[in-house]
């Protein structure tokens, strides 16, 4: 019976601290992901149907920044798709018009590998990659790409695409998406490439806080033209976080058949003892005790192996949860070899977030499974009769 309990509580304590440190674990990877983004991409954009003037981009700028402080920054906004080729590798991009004055150009100077930005210059048709991009088009800083733009030039002789040659003038990683999907040119070449004219697309945003995106862009949609749409950050790449809150929920999902396990082996423990304690249930029921104190003692008793298990697990898995990039990093400094390999994952350590509504999750659930399992084998220990119980007995 002690081993069976043991093994109950071992179980439960190992489940849900499995749980707390994976999903602590994704949460860090997910933070990690949104950061590095935010480097790179605009927290708000304000597109137009067609285009708009710079005049109407510096008096739309001027009120925005004004009407709201937490936006820290406006600038025009330059941006298509287009098709890299170089030889018979070709790596689908968007491509975003920049210059070196913009607010936006610090961000992405602090993740530059080779190059600088200085060297975006107009008329240069100087071009800056993400490292994955470049490494699937096996170029370097100094090699020539051909842009291939999605609209058609008219000529006497038919039409073609507009292709344009481009150096690499730099390359910059900031370990997400967008390494392998963008690339940067001079906003003025990216004018002339788009036919714009003089024009502009619309509005790029910066925030002091991009997570409260949300919140800025419902303050400020009541203030602009139907013509301009509004999109934040998280919209923009809601297909990704998706797809990362999906795999949060199966893994959890999985690994809560630990906790599963662990409610199956608290059931068979009570059956077990109730099997074993008969006689002792029918001289209780003999002396007096009703059936549903009979219920509570066995209620009491398997839930105490599985809340017990439950706080056991909560307090090893926070603090594996905290330490877990220390740990890791121990390991592989005893094994010597990499678990997490940065030039594969771009991450120096195993990043991890604790979040309070995930733990709470985990041990209320793990909590609540604990004692209902209980609930069958104590009702069968009160419907055990005592002259049935003790008629063998000797």
């Amino acid at each position: 019976m002690s081993f069976i309990s043991g093994f109950s509580f071992c179980a439960m304590a190992l489940g849900v601290m499995t749980l707390i440190i994976v999903l602590s674990v994704m949460n860090g990877f997910d933070r990690e992901i949104k950061q590095r983004l935010l480097n790179v991409i605009p927290h708000i954009t304000l597109k137009h149907n067609n285009s708009i003037s710079p005049e109407q981009v510096e008096q739309i700028s001027q009120r925005l920044t004004a009407e709201e402080p937490r936006i820290t920054a406006a600038m025009p906004i330059l941006e298509s798709y287009a098709m890299l080729a170089n030889s018979s590798r070709q790596q689908a991009v968007l491509l975003k018009g920049l210059d070196a004055g913009w607010p936006s150009t610090k961000l992405l100077s602090d993740n530059m590998l080779l190059g600088d930005l200085s060297q975006l210059q107009q008329q240069k048709y100087g071009i800056l990659l993400g490292s994955q991009a470049a490494r699937k088009l096996g170029v370097g800083v100094g090699d020539t790409v051909e842009v291939i733009l999605p609209k058609l030039l008219i000529t006497p002789m038919g039409s073609f695409p507009r292709l344009k040659m481009m150096q690499v003038i730099g390359l910059f990683e900031v370990g997400a998406q967008v390494d392998a999907t963008t690339a940067y040119i001079h906003e003025r070449d990216a004018r002339k490439l788009f036919q714009l004219g003089d024009n502009y697309q619309g509005l790029q945003l910066l925030l002091e806080d991009p997570y409260l995106a949300q919140s800025i862009v419902g303050s400020i949609t009541l203030d602009l033209p139907e013509s301009i749409n509004i999109e934040s950050w998280d919209e923009q790449m809601a297909t990704l976080f998706q797809a990362m809150r999906m795999e949060k929920l199966v893994v959890g999902l999985l690994l809560s058949a630990i906790i599963a396990v662990a409610a199956f082996n608290i059931v068979a423990c009570l059956v077990l003892m109730v099997a074993n304690k008969r006689k002792d249930i029918a001289v209780l029921r003999t002396l007096g005790a009703r059936s549903d104190q009979i219920v509570k003692i066995f209620i009491i008793q398997g839930s105490a192996i599985g809340l017990v298990g439950v706080a056991l697990g909560l307090i090893l898995g926070c603090i594996m949860a905290f330490f877990i990039g220390d740990i890791v990093s121990f390991i592989e400094l005893i094994s010597g070899s990499h678990m997490f390999d940065p030039a594969v994952y771009m991450i120096n350590s195993l990043p991890s977030k604790l979040v309070f509504s995930d733990i709470a999750l985990v041990v209320i659930g793990a909590s609540a499974v604990s004692i209902l399992s209980t609930i069958y084998p104590a009702w069968r220990a009160g419907q055990v009769l005592p002259a049935e119980a003790l008629r063998y007995d000797q």
